[in-house]
């Protein structure tokens, strides 16, 4: 089969496609022809080196995310049938013909969507909807802040949190990607000028703070996420693209009884993921099935044009996901 292969880690030139062996479904699992793979920003950290694929996952073929079609089940399937429109998530190794995965992990592609457009929901909607509802419990009428509102987890956050009927807050450094958000239910956007959101945050929530903060930038903005947090506010990070490294003032994370967590898919093991993608096909499928959700495709390209998509990425040019097909 053919796939996307990394030759060697560094910039965007080393991408290309190869050939690999084709894989085959062992008990429980189903082969899915892969239509779409969703592009995400750990397939750029993992072409450059800094993002390993976990144990048992192609360590050079990248790919967090797919939409296709059952062509194979394994023996004693009972979820899938051959034909079976299918999404999901996977360690590594999405932009491939196929991929091999346990069929209690795909999830049911939302009828009147397409395959390219399926392809952006499993990464952006499961982190969104695992961090904000399974991790910080957000309720109904609760202020969230959504920092990155533009990128493909953002634009997630911000349409669930606006479904469960709580006030939406995002920042971005572009007011493009804000206007664009306000489509999606954000109801308080914030421009992030020189690092600074604190006081434009506060005002948007009349000076009372938010209940959670979703985070993806990290080491500069935890000292202003806590500062904006109510009593027993939850902070989650889910990414850490400004850095690694902050002091912790741990004289606000007492007084105010705060929560702070991070957290990551990829590592998860199968159990979790599986029972990730059950409740999420039981409560977030209909949603899109209904069209009180969307996935927010920036682009479809074809896999052959993965070095411009990366290098898209890479210039934060994108609102919501970059889509690469093998076929529509």
């Amino acid at each position: 089969m053919k796939a996307l292969v990394i030759k060697r880690f560094g910039g965007p030139e080393n991408l290309e496609i190869g050939t690999t062996d084709d894989p085959v479904p062992g008990a429980g699992q189903v082969l899915v022809q892969v239509a779409a793979a969703g592009l995400n920003r750990a397939d750029l950290l993992q072409r450059r080196g800094l993002y390993p694929a976990p144990p048992g996952v192609p360590a050079d073929i990248p790919g967090l995310e797919y939409a296709g079609v059952v062509v194979e089940t394994g023996r004693g399937t009972t979820l899938r049938r051959m034909g079976d429109r299918v999404m999901g998530i996977i360690g590594g190794g999405a932009c491939a013909e196929y991929v091999v995965v346990h069929e209690r992990e795909t999830m049911a592609v939302p009828r009147a969507i397409s395959l390219s457009q399926a392809a952006a929901i499993p990464e952006a909607f499961l982190t969104a909807f695992d961090a904000l509802f399974l991790q910080c419990a957000l309720a109904m009428g609760e202020r969230v802040l959504v920092h990155a509102a533009g990128s493909g987890v953002g634009t997630a956050a911000i349409q669930l949190a606006h479904n469960a009927r709580c006030v939406t807050i995002g920042t971005s450094r572009s007011r493009q990607k804000l206007e664009a958000a306000r489509a999606l239910g954000l109801e308080h956007a914030v421009l992030v000028e020189n690092g600074r959101f604190l006081d434009s945050v506060r005002n948007a929530s009349e000076c009372r703070g938010v209940h959670v903060v979703m985070d993806f930038i990290g080491a500069p903005y935890l000292k202003d996420n806590l500062e904006l947090l109510e009593v027993g506010g939850r902070l989650i990070v889910v990414g850490l693209m400004g850095g690694a490294r902050a002091e912790l003032p741990l004289g606000t994370l007492l007084a105010r009884r705060l929560t702070m967590r991070g957290t990551t898919l990829r590592a998860r093991p199968l159990e979790e993921k599986i029972a990730l993608a059950r409740l999420f096909e039981r409560q977030v499928v209909p949603l899109f099935e209904r069209g009180l959700l969307r996935p927010v495709v920036d682009r479809v390209l074809p896999m052959t044009e993965v070095r411009a998509a990366h290098e898209s990425m890479e210039r934060n040019e994108t609102f919501g996901k970059v889509v690469l097909a093998w076929r529509t």
